[in-house]
């Protein structure tokens, strides 16, 4: 297994991404290669502040990199030496298995569509957002903000992405799927939400269990949560300022730790034809870790096979 790991991006690039790095080494060994797109004299300089031996990486030298507040598709074409765009490039032509950035999102949904492109049958590729529940297991709510305009057929598919990465990738049998709304009952809702509910009603493809509402998000009756991008989004900045505001009045719980975006690295475009994980702009060296270690979860679980296989190809 290859991984590859964009060390220029993320607001605390390179220090955070090349430790992050080091670390994830230090629980995969022997398990995966990890690929360092980045500055090699960087990259050995950090790795010698840490005592470690950089030559357990493999290292692809650029000095270019895409800016947090630059336009990623200017910058693509621009900057064709950039950490991003080469780790896309080797993603697409099979040299790494799976491909991982805490840099510029939007640069990462550039090369997600127009270097590794979406798999023949999906319409539209989105992201999820894990959300803790008083179980082991998260809630998964996609899409978390990549399609804020879309229709039914594009719901009825996320239904099937999001059970297929609840199965695969967090070992949940038979996820049980629902529709958000304002309302649990079937007439509930605005015409995308009535519209999307009877195209899933009977449903064979996946477990749809009906509505749920905003009192239900952390409830253990539902694994896969389905909305457009607009409230996914909505629902994933509130999860956050929710921890924002435990952190800031100290209170210590387990449950609530569980909202540390850091424990869970990062989160697959689903519907590409190859694993890329988006992790948060402001990631330090554990969510790097974490986003390494996910990106090898992905690719052992083959799930884009899988979502090849659900998709007809």
């Amino acid at each position: 297994m290859r991984i590859g790991v964009d060390i220029l991006g993320g607001d605390f690039a390179p220090e955070a991404t090349v430790h992050g790095s080091i670390l994830a080494y230090q629980e995969l060994k022997d398990k995966a290669k990890l690929v360092l797109f980045g500055n090699q004299d960087q990259i050995h300089a950090l790795c010698r502040e840490a005592g470690f031996d950089a030559s357990v990486f493999e290292i692809v030298h650029t000095t270019e990199h895409i800016g947090m507040d630059e336009y990623p598709a200017k910058a693509f074409k621009e900057k064709p030496n950039a950490s991003i765009v080469l780790g896309f490039k080797h993603l697409h032509a099979g040299n790494i298995d799976g491909f991982g950035s805490a840099g510029n999102t939007g640069a990462m949904l550039v090369g997600a569509m127009h270097i590794v492109k979406s798999i023949p049958g999906v319409i539209r590729p989105c992201i999820t957002a894990p959300i803790p529940k008083d179980s082991e297991k998260p809630t998964l709510v996609l899409d978390a903000g990549l399609n804020p305009d879309i229709k039914p057929d594009v719901m009825y598919q996320y239904a099937i992405l999001g059970s297929l990465y609840a199965e695969l990738v967090f070992h949940i049998e038979n996820p049980r799927v629902a529709l958000f709304n304002i309302g649990a009952e079937e007439e509930k809702g605005n015409l995308l939400t009535k519209a999307t509910y009877q195209a899933m009603k009977g449903t064979k493809d996946f477990n749809f269990v009906g509505n749920v509402e905003g009192t239900d998000l952390f409830s253990n009756d539902v694994d896969v949560i389905v909305c457009d991008g607009f409230v996914g989004n909505t629902i994933l900045k509130g999860a956050e300022a929710f921890y924002k505001l435990i952190r800031k009045r100290k209170i210590k719980d387990d449950f609530f730790n569980r909202f540390d975006f850091t424990n869970y690295g990062g989160t697959p475009v689903l519907g590409i034809n190859a694993p890329a994980i988006i992790a948060h702009g402001i990631s330090n060296d554990k969510a790097i870790k974490n986003m390494i270690l996910h990106t090898a979860t992905v690719i052992e679980s083959k799930l884009t096979e899988k979502i090849k296989q659900a998709f007809g190809e």
